[in-house]
């Protein structure tokens, strides 16, 4: 493929791995967590790059997910203390990162990690970077990380739809049934570690978090079905990161931004023109109630 084809292809598995997992942290009201773990990641690359002096393979990925339970944990852990859960979440995402940006200046030297590369990513030198896989040819690595990690997603997401569903939407009834609604919980964290540590070095924190969020917000205007949402979701995500490719190249700006900007965008139409929740319904359908009576 093409330069031009592999930054879309690896931005939109973004997009899609985003979506899906985003749909679930919307609906559990825990969109903050994503900004959370796609920051205090970056303390679990940092130390798997102290401890093994490379700056890729499952390592990084290793370090980034016990960096997310860890996140997951310590927010639980202050909330049962009674802290809020925004606060806690505010406490232990900005404590960790704050640690790892402390450990990149001090202690990384030289390595390819810094403050700016982990915030916006460096989506434009992925298709360099790449890995010979048989049958195929060669791949840039985060995009074959990406793809990884969205059949990850995928498999847990279709094995176990109805205990997502479930406890989701009633966790007190999920318990009562017998579904083991805390190691789920963290299995879902673990989940979004995955998602945000394969994404992070394409993309970096702001357009995962935009890519978390945004597509999911986008798609519960438009339908009351899981199923839908998800499949909105994702198609939404791989929309914002077309799109944002186009925006960036046409104007000469940060495809990472462009597309987290995008993503906005898409939010715009949906919160406009839904059927359900936007804004010419909710004038259209008074009106035509008015007419019945």
């Amino acid at each position: 493929m093409t330069y031009t084809a592999w930054i879309i292809v690896t931005a939109s598995l973004v997009g899609l791995t985003c979506g899906l997992i985003g749909v679930f942290l919307i609906l559990r009201k825990m969109a903050m967590m994503s900004d959370a773990i796609s920051h205090t990641v970056l303390l679990g690359i940092v130390l798997a790059y102290m401890v093994t002096n490379e700056v890729s393979g499952p390592h990084m990925l290793i370090g980034g997910i016990l960096a997310g339970l860890l996140t997951a944990f310590l927010v639980q852990w202050l909330h049962s203390l009674d802290i809020e859960h925004h606060a806690s979440m505010g406490i232990v995402f900005t404590t960790l990162f704050a640690l790892g940006v402390i450990l990149i200046a001090t202690s990384v030297g030289n390595a390819h990690l810094d403050v700016k590369h982990a915030l916006m990513g460096e989506i434009t030198f992925i298709p360099f970077h790449t890995m010979s896989i048989p049958f195929i040819g060669n791949v840039p690595v985060a995009t074959a990380m990406l793809a990884v990690a969205f059949v990850i997603v995928l498999f847990f997401i279709i094995a176990f739809y109805k205990e997502w569903k479930i406890t989701t939407f009633d966790s007190a009834l999920a318990a009562s049934l017998g579904i083991p609604v805390v190691l789920l919980h963290y299995v879902f964290m673990s989940l979004v570690s995955v998602t945000t540590v394969a994404s992070f070095d394409a993309v970096g924190a702001i357009m995962v978090v935009a890519m978390l969020i945004t597509p999911a917000a986008s798609a519960y205007l438009w339908t009351d079905k899981l199923s839908v949402m998800l499949v909105l979701s994702g198609s939404f995500g791989v929309v914002s990161a077309v799109v944002g490719y186009y925006i960036a190249a046409w104007i000469d700006t940060s495809i990472s931004g462009s597309m987290a900007f995008a993503t906005g965008l898409v939010f715009l139409v949906s919160f406009i023109s839904s059927p359900k929740h936007g804004l010419i319904s909710k004038y259209v359908r008074p009106a035509k109630t008015v007419e019945a009576e």
